[in-house]
């Protein structure tokens, strides 16, 4: 089992960035990163050491979004720029992969509390 903690959430104006963190209780070598608006699906965003140790990005934020780790810390950062009002929602990261898709959700075990993030225009 692992334990994920979330940070660095905040509010922003358009074209601002914000770096999301997630701390791990251990290392974990595939993680996801989700998050889910109000009266949506959670849906996936980024992803790292999926499937061969490629990293994915959801069409909406390729280009924008960067994800990182830190191994020696069992941390893992979502770098998010030019942010836009639909990146509005709460983030969370996710370990435990089973599988599957990287986009679906199911194929995580493990998640943390979730970090918000508002864009404003």
């Amino acid at each position: 089992q692992v334990q994920l903690v979330e940070s660095g959430g905040g509010s922003v104006q358009a074209g601002g960035s914000l770096r999301l963190s997630c701390a791990a209780s251990r290392y974990t070598y595939s993680i996801g990163w989700f998050r889910q608006a109000p009266g949506k699906e959670r849906e996936g965003v980024a992803a790292i050491n999926i499937g061969g140790g490629s990293t994915y990005y959801a069409d909406s934020v390729k280009g924008r979004f960067t994800f990182s780790r830190d191994d020696a810390k069992n941390a893992v950062y979502l770098n998010m720029n030019s942010l836009k009002p639909e990146d509005t929602a709460v983030y969370y990261c996710a370990a435990g992969y089973t599988g599957g898709s990287w986009r679906d959700r199911i194929n995580f075990k493990y998640w943390g509390q979730g970090t918000q993030v508002t864009v404003s225009s």
